[in-house]
């Protein structure tokens, strides 16, 4: 029953994030990362690992998304004042993707081993919020801020991209 629920959202995650490079609206494509994220927290809560996938539906299918959305809102994408791509350029393109994929996939087969997973007793609660805080803010706790930078850093660039000049105004 796990392998079949494993399958169905692989291929959920799969098609949906296919969908999120094909779409050619920006809306519908972050809506199609939504259910990606979603389908991800799915295989959270599939390697028992329900606090993360709780956290990874309210932090990425909640905060991230919105401010993807208000971001693409707020530029005002209109596709139909866009320069048409060159078919060379979107064969390239698609080219050099597939090479890549290729390329992943022989690489992962080549050093795929088999894994017995066996569980033993620690005597602490990995899946407890205390552990996870300890391990987060003190092992991993520059990785943490420099991701919060970042995330700071993203939201000032693109009110500044989205920032309309006066002299536009006036033209």
């Amino acid at each position: 029953m796990v392998e079949i629920l494993f399958y169905i959202l692989s291929t959920i995650t799969l098609g949906s994030a296919a969908l999120t490079l094909l779409s050619k609206n920006p809306i519908h494509s972050a809506l199609w990362l939504v259910v990606s994220f979603f389908s991800i927290a799915g295989h959270y809560i599939l390697l028992n690992s329900q606090f993360l996938g709780m956290v990874h539906i309210m932090v990425y299918s909640g905060a991230i998304m919105i401010l993807m959305l208000f971001t693409i809102m707020l530029m005002n994408l209109n596709i139909s004042h866009e320069v048409a791509k060159p078919f060379v350029t979107k064969l390239i393109a698609t080219i050099a993707f597939c090479f890549i994929g290729i390329l992943l996939l022989s690489i992962t087969m080549r050093g795929a081993q088999t894994y017995e997973l066996q569980y033993a007793a620690h005597g602490e609660d990995f899946q407890s919020v205390q552990v996870l805080g300890k391990v987060l803010l003190n092992e991993y706790v520059m990785p943490f801020e420099m991701v919060a930078v970042l995330l700071l850093l993203a939201m000032i660039g693109a009110v500044l991209i989205s920032k309309k000049d006066k002299t536009e105004k006036a033209a």
